[in-house]
């Protein structure tokens, strides 16, 4: 392994792939922890928004969630908080301005399921039967909406349910209408700043002229220590094959598929090119051995079989692709653990490069570099043959 080859251009090529190794391993390392920061960074804002579980019904858009039930769900081992959601799409009209949106009414213990002043961004939550809203930034921008504009309201519009013609003369006539106070702004992401506007949940059940008890869905917030299936499976036989119980996973399993995807084409991408450069070692071991084919004979003759003759290459082989795999890990956790503490790789001033030290990826990076490397040892030594030994 450490010995110096007779001629100078095999020792040369020896470094220069095992520096491949290195760089190779370092890569993959490097950018597997920084997709697992941007994967991170992307779902904190949705964790933010979402609830541990939601609960939604099976068909149709509305199920009857009566108080005993209600009730017993809070009592369910792991349950910390239960939140009862009515949501819509609706119309928004402010000063000429008009945006399609979604209304979301929270009953009073949404507090408890989300923390909702994680999410303002700007003035404060809805009070109770103010006849107030909170918008999303999106909103704002779009219809230019500011905070408690008492002057003019946020007009709400929401079709009234049957099958009647609209009258041209008073088109306003099929949409129930409200009159509301923008309280405060919540900012999560662009695609949400802009899809909804939370009110209280009577106010949305009012609005589109539901049943006190009617919902659209009830969001749950569990304990540290909960037993996510257990509770799952638990609501499950209490509300009936009627509903559907999802976790964060499935509330954006759309997202999720997305990151895992593009996770799964990145390592293939980069696996690519290190093994492009550990097939250097082949290379390399099939020069030691044209160049050892004197020895090769000499053990030959000792009584060493052309098996074990070859094994000595393999292991060769698997010395070299191990030293470049330890160095390049090493030199690529350093890295990544240096940008975790100074953020030296900014994406804006203010903003550092999201990184993620992840065992998995050391594992994944440990294994991969190995059996690549491991396999072009085996294809190197195969050119120890009966041929060499004429």
């Amino acid at each position: 392994m450490f010995s110096k080859s007779n001629r100078n251009a095999v020792n040369i090529i020896a470094r220069i792939a095992v520096a491949a190794v290195v760089v190779g391993s370092m890569s993959l390392f490097v950018v597997l922890s920084g997709f697992s920061g941007l994967k991170d960074f992307a779902l904190q804002f949705t964790d933010v928004f979402d609830s541990d579980l939601r609960v939604t019904p099976n068909t149709g858009k509305t199920w009857v969630l009566s108080e005993q039930q209600l009730q017993s769900l809070k009592e369910i081992e792991g349950v910390e908080a239960v939140a009862r959601i009515v949501e819509e799409r609706i119309f928004l009209q402010y000063q000429g301005r008009n945006h399609i949106a979604r209304i979301k009414g929270v009953g009073e213990s949404y507090r408890d399921v989300v923390e909702v002043d994680s999410l303002l961004f700007l003035g404060d939550w809805m009070e109770r039967d103010q006849a107030e809203v909170v918008v999303g930034f999106g909103i704002t921008n779009k219809l230019s909406l500011p905070v408690r504009d008492y002057a003019n309201f946020l007009q709400i519009y929401v079709p009234k349910p049957g099958t009647g013609q609209i009258n041209e003369l008073d088109p306003q006539s099929a949409f129930t209408r409200l009159n509301v106070i923008a309280s405060g702004v919540y900012e999560i992401n662009d695609d949400l700043n802009s899809r909804y506007v939370f009110s209280e949940l009577e106010t949305a059940q009012a609005l589109l002229g539901l049943d006190p008890l009617a919902i659209s869905a009830a969001e749950f917030r569990l304990k540290p220590n909960a037993d996510l299936t257990a509770v799952k499976t638990k609501i499950t036989d209490l509300l009936g094959r009627e509903v559907v119980v999802k976790d964060r996973v499935q509330q954006n399993d759309a997202l999720y598929k997305m990151l895992n995807s593009e996770n799964l084409f990145t390592y293939l991408f980069v696996s690519l090119i290190a093994a492009i450069a550990i097939f250097n070692i082949a290379g390399t071991i099939i020069m030691i051995v044209l160049e050892k084919r004197h020895n090769i004979k000499t053990l030959y003759a000792m009584g060493l079989s052309l098996r074990e003759i070859r094994k000595v290459f393999y292991y060769n082989g698997l010395l070299m692709v191990f030293l470049g795999l330890g160095i390049g890990l090493f030199l690529g956790i350093v890295a990544v653990l240096l940008q975790l503490q100074f953020g030296f790789v900014p994406i804006t001033p203010s903003l550092p490069y999201p990184v993620e030290f992840n065992l998995l990826n050391v594992l994944l990076v440990f294994v991969t570099i190995s059996l690549l490397g491991a396999l072009a040892s085996r294809v190197a030594s195969l050119k120890v043959s009966t041929k060499l030994l004429d």
